[in-house]
């Protein structure tokens, strides 16, 4: 089996795939590994560190994709919507493909990966199960963005973020709000803390309550009450226009009284629900500064701007997209790890087994001969049901 890593593609991207300290768990597992050259170097890994660890180094993508068997990637097409449509013709049929594809956010673009004839798999849909936990990629780089939203909000706030006596007097400490405790909310609960800053958090799941008390925050309780809050998944569910349109006024005040507010509610597969409005920013104070971890998907944030920083009524809107790119190197080895298990847990005597009776490789599997095979995929594009068999090999 051998594993392709090529150098991602996307502007700015500067993860990489698999890092050198992964190689030789798959080389115990009798994988041969391929980088392309200079793939690891914007995350602080250089070719030497790969070749050291048994990586063989190609300088031609199209040789690499040619001659292996699978291909990992952080960000593939559908999640690469600049150039990710570039590696389709190099993509053969029964060739693996593991990455980020945003199948829910653009499921057209699995068809045209099915087209190929690859069998690929969706990193972000990993099952939360205990099992999955260590292949949990989606929760690895959450992690980071919520830990890289709080320094950005630090570094853009007119005043610092802990509590300070001084011979100049007692300075306050900073009041950062939450919004949407899921993984990366959590950590920039988190972050705000170890900064020293007085941090609240709201959260549509009431389970998240205790997890927000848990790692040091105050849980903001808003007189609403949701309709099955989180899916069996444990992800927020979407509600409707009124129960929005209720929560936002009850969260103005509490906007307006913060210094600082991380928003990270998102919905799987959805548009990001707007909890933020333009009149809300407007009252809060000039200097203060909002963290739209949700802007890819639309914003939390009615004011933000894709992938951009302005300022309205004094306020500073933060909108940038992958941020978990920014800290490349401790990112990159996350997902490496998250990526090498899950690998690990498809191979089977040297191939890759496709078990569809294991729920990780039957909630992750997107495409196989020629089709489109998760079924929430295809309710998404109204397809009948597919016709590929379920023989466990590949």
């Amino acid at each position: 089996m051998i594993i392709g890593v090529p150098k991602e593609s996307f502007p700015g991207e500067r993860r990489v795939a698999l890092v050198p300290t992964v190689l030789p768990a798959l080389l115990k597992a009798g994988c041969e590994v391929m980088v392309e050259a200079e793939a690891g170097a914007a995350a602080g890994w250089a070719d030497a560190a790969y070749a050291e660890k048994g990586a063989k180094i190609l300088s031609s993508r199209d040789e690499l994709f040619k001659r292996a068997d699978a291909v990992l990637q952080v960000l593939c097409h559908g999640a690469n919507d600049r150039t990710g449509h570039d590696d389709l013709k190099l993509l053969r049929r029964d060739q693996v493909l593991a990455g980020f594809l945003r199948p829910l956010g653009s499921p057209q673009t699995v068809q045209e990966i099915a087209a190929t004839g690859a069998i690929a798999f969706a990193i972000e849909l990993m099952p939360r199960i205990t099992r999955a936990q260590p292949m949990d990629a989606l929760s690895s780089m959450a992690t980071v963005c919520g830990y890289k939203a709080v320094l950005l909000a630090a570094d853009t706030l007119p005043r610092m973020f802990p509590m300070m006596v001084t011979a100049a007097g007692t300075i306050s400490p900073a009041r950062v709000l939450i919004v949407g405790a899921g993984v990366a909310g959590l950590q920039a609960i988190a972050t705000a803390r170890r900064l020293g800053a007085v941090v609240s958090a709201y959260d549509v799941r009431p389970a998240a309550k205790e997890q927000v008390q848990s790692v040091g925050g105050r849980f903001v309780e808003l007189e609403l009450e949701a309709q099955d809050a989180q899916d069996a998944r444990g992800y927020a569910r979407a509600q409707d226009e009124s129960f929005y349109r209720r929560q936002r006024e009850l969260l103005a005040r509490v906007v307006a009284e913060s210094d600082v507010v991380i928003a990270a509610a998102v919905v799987p597969g959805k548009r990001a629900p707007v909890l933020i409005t333009r009149d809300m920013v407007a009252r809060m104070a000039p200097g203060s500064v909002i963290v739209d971890l949700a802007a890819e998907r639309g914003g939390n944030c009615a004011a933000t701007r894709p992938n951009q920083v302005l300022v309205e009524h004094g306020v500073t809107i933060i909108g940038y997209f992958n941020l978990a790119s920014s800290t490349p190197n401790h990112a990159s080895l996350m997902y490496a790890r998250n990526l090498t298990a899950f690998f690990l847990h498809l191979l089977k005597d040297g191939k890759i087994a496709l078990d569809m009776e294991d729920e990780i490789t039957r909630e992750t599997l997107v495409t196989r001969g020629g089709e489109v095979v998760h079924p929430r995929v295809r309710e998404m594009l109204s397809s009948p049901p597919p016709q590929t068999g379920v023989e466990h090999g590949a």
